[in-house]
């Protein structure tokens, strides 16, 4: 059965008239800045980072105390949680969420990221800081540029090979290639390495190898080869499945600016490209708050607990100038995403 079709998002220039970049979005700033939502929420984090800490020790000696079981594998699926709650501490890190010592973030960061999971930090958050200056913009944002996957149509029409006849189908294929992302951000990790400054380049490689050799340590030690490519398997598809459902529903389908068009400001640029997704607590704790994916973007520093409180603030602000807020389920949100990566394939599939 076909997926329903949605038009494509538009590339749109910034209305005629429209403020100039910076006055639409300062006195949100300022009312955010008094409301206190951009101070740090150290204790908070601290706590955050020390659970998920015990929770991985204890899953480890789990494996450890469980042994050459095929039970030993029922705690894969626990692993790759908790490697998504690590994975999101590195994310907060990054975006100076956690302190404003740069050293201090750096380093938190390199340990959750490099040691803890055998992902670059250096990598993802200068691919990262791209994606947030200029998010969906075709030409500056590394998220939407053409890889595996596609966005526009422009892109699925210059595949071919292999390439082409994965873009017809991409919608249904998504979910599955989510399967390989804990691997593929692990292998640009190594291959990204080369490009790093030498210091920089020294510690992230001896972190990212420190990481390989622990992790095979454990379950060659634990378990037979067998059941330790099991587990592994396991862990990491889980893994990487877990981060795609918490990227997906965030820009994909939304406003594409206009590379040639007049500039944005930066509440145009953010919040046209950005989709929320409501829900309770356990929405909030499964997608590590980037369900408030407007207010991240709007303040990319602004602590994690501190983004609900800002959710009212900016849509009131969005409402009063006329600015598109888009929210929905969870649900809505992946369907929302896949119609998008269907219609921009249909012209392939016409072929």
């Amino acid at each position: 059965m076909p997926l329903p079709i949605a038009p494509v998002a538009a590339r749109i220039p910034e209305p005629p008239g429209a403020s100039p970049a910076g006055s639409e979005f300062a006195p949100l700033l300022h009312s955010v800045k008094d409301h206190g939502l951009l101070e740090r929420r150290n204790a908070w984090y601290a706590r955050g980072i020390a659970l998920n800490a015990l929770a991985l020790a204890g899953t480890v000696t789990g494996v450890v105390a469980i042994g050459n079981s095929w039970w030993t594998l029922c705690l894969a699926p626990l692993l790759a949680v908790l490697s998504a709650r690590t994975a999101f501490i590195g994310h907060d890190a990054g975006h100076a969420q956690i302190t404003g010592n740069k050293d201090v973030g750096r380093m938190i960061g390199l340990v959750h990221g490099n040691l803890l999971l055998g992902l670059s930090y250096g990598w993802w958050n200068a691919k990262h800081n791209r994606h947030h200056a200029n998010p969906n913009h075709i030409d500056k944002d590394p998220d939407v540029a053409a890889d595996v996957l596609v966005f526009t149509s422009e892109q699925a029409r210059s595949r071919t090979g292999f390439r082409r006849r994965l873009t017809r189908n991409q919608a249904w294929l998504f979910f599955p290639l989510t399967l390989l992302e804990a691997i593929a951000l692990k292998v640009h990790s190594f291959q990204d390495l080369r490009r790093r400054p030498p210091k920089e380049r020294t510690l992230e490689a001896a972190l990212l190898i420190g990481h390989v050799a622990a992790y095979t340590t454990l379950l060659l030690t634990c378990l037979s080869p067998g059941r330790a490519l099991a587990f592994a398997a396991l862990h990491q598809a889980l893994f990487g499945l877990h981060l795609g459902l918490a990227f997906a529903p965030n820009h994909k389908g939304m406003e594409m600016p206009d590379p040639h068009g007049e500039r944005w400001g930066h509440l145009r640029r953010q919040v046209l490209t950005s989709r929320n997704v409501h829900g309770g607590a356990l929405t909030d704790w499964f997608l590590g708050g980037l369900n408030y994916q407007i207010e991240h973007h709007l303040f990319p520093s602004m602590p994690r607990p501190h983004l609900r409180l800002a959710q009212p603030l900016v849509r009131a602000h969005c409402r009063d100038l006329g600015i598109p807020y888009a929210e929905t389920g969870l649900l809505d949100s992946y369907q929302q995403a896949l119609r998008h990566m269907h219609e921009v394939g249909q012209p392939l599939r016409m072929d």
